[in-house]
This record gives structure tokens, sequence and C-alpha cells, in this order.
């Protein structure tokens, strides 16, 4: 059941996709300044409101692109666990805090930084760490391991299988800072706030219709086998007995541990 690429994640595809080719298109058009935010001069002298709705449209450097596509990449185990039905809902539903609530908080931390902070460079740096945050949640360890500088050293880092996906998330973060780490941190808030429910209800429990995710085929072949799978372990719990019963525990065992395996 390991699982490649981008099986049984449609959705992330087509983000991962459309992140490239709207950063490759600005810049080919070169029409990058059309999509950061300045407060001043922006949006408090200009009134160039609509820079709201497009500034995470693309990213404006090589750079954020590369670490929003890899960290968006290891992503797509949240589309495999939860399904592309849901995994759009809360795409949609995320998105419209994502674009409001930074340019908040940097209109209240302005006058705070005497005006330091002023910008907040393009790119969907708030949508993918709300994700990261249900990564955060949702996806279990499935491993930890020491790096030290010698044998003999006592002290030493533990890491584990999700630390290259933090790592690459720190560095999207702090790729055009400070205005990338308000980003960052208004989107894992945004996160956070859903995983808890804190906000309506219809914010957490609305669906997009199941056309419009793919169906049932949005949910992706392995959970079908699995579920198969399961239901046929009970279905046949009274034939099974000793080394067959035993045999079969183990294959599913390690098929669903194959499954968040293969995601890495």
């Amino acid at each position: 059941m390991l699982a490649s690429g981008f099986t049984a994640a449609p959705v992330s595809k087509y983000l991962l996709f459309g992140i490239v080719f709207s950063s490759i298109l600005v810049s080919i058009t070169d029409t990058k300044y059309l999509f950061h935010i300045q407060l001043v001069p922006h949006i408090w002298h200009y009134q160039q409101f609509w820079r709201l709705l497009l500034w995470q449209s693309c990213y404006n450097n090589s750079t954020e692109v590369l670490f929003g596509v890899m960290t968006m990449y290891h992503l797509r185990i949240i589309e495999r666990l939860w399904g592309s039905r849901k995994f759009a809902s809360f795409l949609l539903t995320a998105i419209p805090p994502c674009l409001l609530i930074p340019p908040i908080a940097l209109a209240i931390l302005r006058p705070l930084t005497f005006s330091i902070l002023n910008i907040l460079p393009a790119g969907p740096t708030p949508l993918i760490f709300a994700l990261l945050a249900q990564y955060q949640a949702t996806i279990p360890t499935v491993y930890k391991y020491r790096i030290a500088v010698s044998s003999t050293s006592p002290d030493a880092v533990t890491f584990s299988d999700k630390s290259l996906v933090y790592l690459l998330a720190a560095q999207l973060a702090l790729s055009s800072s400070p205005g990338s780490i308000i980003c960052a941190a208004a989107g894992w808030v945004i996160g956070i706030t859903w995983r808890r429910g804190l906000g309506p209800d219809i914010w957490t429990t609305w669906r997009v219709p199941e056309w419009l995710a793919g169906g049932k085929q949005a949910r992706g072949g392995d959970f079908d086998d699995l579920r198969r799978r399961l239901e046929g372990e009970g279905n046949g719990t009274g034939h099974a007995t000793g080394a067959d019963g035993e045999v079969r525990r183990r294959a599913l065992g390690s098929g669903i541990l194959d499954h968040f395996r293969g995601a890495f």
C-alpha cells in the first residue's frame, strides 16, 4: 500500500501546480509588483483594496516557490487522510481568513514597530501554515533519531520523520521576513482555530458538493481497499483461526503503516 506521488491527492496536485504556474506566469509577464501588499502606500494612500484578494495568488521569487511547493508536497498526506472533499472544504473555508487576518495583523503591528513592519510578501504562506497545523495535530510520528557530534558526546539533538517538513516550513516563514513571519503565524493560528472548532459551526462543518471533489474517487483507491480489507477482517473473524488469523492481522497492520510511510 505504498502511495507515492499524488496518489489519492488530486486537490493537492492542482494546488501545487497552480502555485508553480502562477509564479512563472507573473515572472514572465513582469507583473510581480501587483501582488505584494504595502500598507503605505498601497492601502492607506492609493486604496488598492483589490490587493487583499490577489496577494496570495503566487510567489514572487524562486526561493519561496521552491520551499512552498516542497512543503505543500509533504502536506498532501492530509488529503489522503481526510479525503478530497473534506480537504477541499478546509481550503475554501480557510482562504477568507488567510486573506484578511495577516493584513489586519500588519495594520495593528505597524504603529507599534514605528512603521518597520509595512510589507506582506506575495504567496499562499498563510494557507500552507494552516495546513501545517493540521499536519502537526493529525499525522503521527513514525520514528525518531538522534544526531550527536561524536559517539561519546552526551549531547544530541532528537529529530523525527516529520522534522524535514518543519524545516522546509521554517525556511518558508523566514524567506521574506519579517512579513513572511506574520503570514506564517497568522496561518498557524487560523489552522489551530479551525482544528479546535473555535469559530462558527458552519466554518468546520460545511462541505463542498461531492461531485466537485471528484465523488468517491476523490477518497482514493487505497482507502477503499483498506475499507474492504477491514470489512473482510470483520466478516471472516469466525473462520480465520490460528496461523491464518495471525497472518491477516499482520498484513493489515503493515498495510496501514506502509500507507503513512509512503507519504514521506
